[in-house]
């Protein structure tokens, strides 16, 4: 195992544990409001606390951006960790048992590792780059599924970003009537993962932050699938807007919604 993967995964489990004993008293959790729509715990702060506190005993010069704590910058800005302590915080809060940690490490602009951990199902989903993706320690690959009219689509809804609704459902609602049925179950990254094990066909979302799609983003690529924005092109870390799958799915997602685009999701 690559060195620096063998920290993100010992930094996910912290988290992990973190997490669970929380989820154990859901009636304890601090909860505030950071945004619309957008909630973060003090579950969330001691999860990132604990990956912080593994990266930094290991590497105490790289710099790492959480989404709670922001850019954490190190004497090294070659080496960024990208972290999200809990994806998935309201479903963790309504306690139901969906959400992930993740990790993806990036040298130089390109992400090296990727990590996504489950801690419900201990489900370990890993990746470096050029050397393929794992789930717990067995290699996973994309769907074989070429035809729309074969596959299963996961989502998330744009709660963040309500201002894309009627275009996101005018894609939603071209892509239900192609594929065989559609999941939204609330956490971008084991969407992402779901996509590389085989699980779910394609994955499409508008509004995502890097750190919600950095590891998936990787673990997707290297499980032999392909990743775009909504215009085919790859600006997905800067837009957000993501569209990731075994490669002709990829391409007949991006074909159904490029038309339906509003000028704001074609930038």
């Amino acid at each position: 195992m690559h060195p620096m993967q063998t920290i993100a995964v010992r930094a996910a489990r912290a988290a992990g544990q973190t997490i669970i004993r929380a989820f154990a008293e859901l009636d304890k959790i601090e909860v505030t409001a950071k945004g619309i729509n957008d909630y973060v715990t003090n579950v969330d702060k001691e999860a990132e606390a604990a990956i912080t506190y593994q990266i930094r005993k290991s590497y105490p010069d790289h710099t790492i951006v959480g989404e709670e704590n922001g850019e954490n910058k190190g004497e090294n800005k070659e080496f960024v960790w990208i972290i999200d302590p809990l994806d998935g915080t309201n479903n963790f809060v309504r306690g139901i048992p969906h959400f992930a940690v993740s990790i993806a490490l990036q040298h130089k602009g390109k992400t090296e590792v990727a990590v996504v951990y489950d801690p419900i199902r201990d489900e370990l989903f890993t990746a470096t780059r050029g050397k393929g993706a794992k789930f717990n320690d067995f290699r996973m690959r994309v769907s074989k599924h070429n035809e729309l009219n074969e596959t299963i689509i996961a989502t998330g809804f744009p709660f963040k970003a309500k201002q894309h609704t009627e275009t996101y459902m005018k894609i939603f609602g071209e892509l239900f009537t192609q594929c065989a049925d559609v999941r939204r179950a609330g956490s971008a990254a084991l969407d992402l993962a779901y996509v590389a094990a085989g699980r779910v066909d394609g994955f499409f979302e508008i509004g995502l932050k890097p750190w919600d799609i950095a590891a998936g983003d990787l673990l997707v690529r290297e499980a032999g699938g392909t990743v775009t924005d909504f215009t085919g092109n790859h600006e997905y870390m800067n837009s957000g807007n993501i569209i990731a799958g075994a490669p002709k799915v990829t391409s007949a997602i991006v074909k159904t919604a490029r038309p339906l685009l509003s000028e704001a999701l074609k930038r």
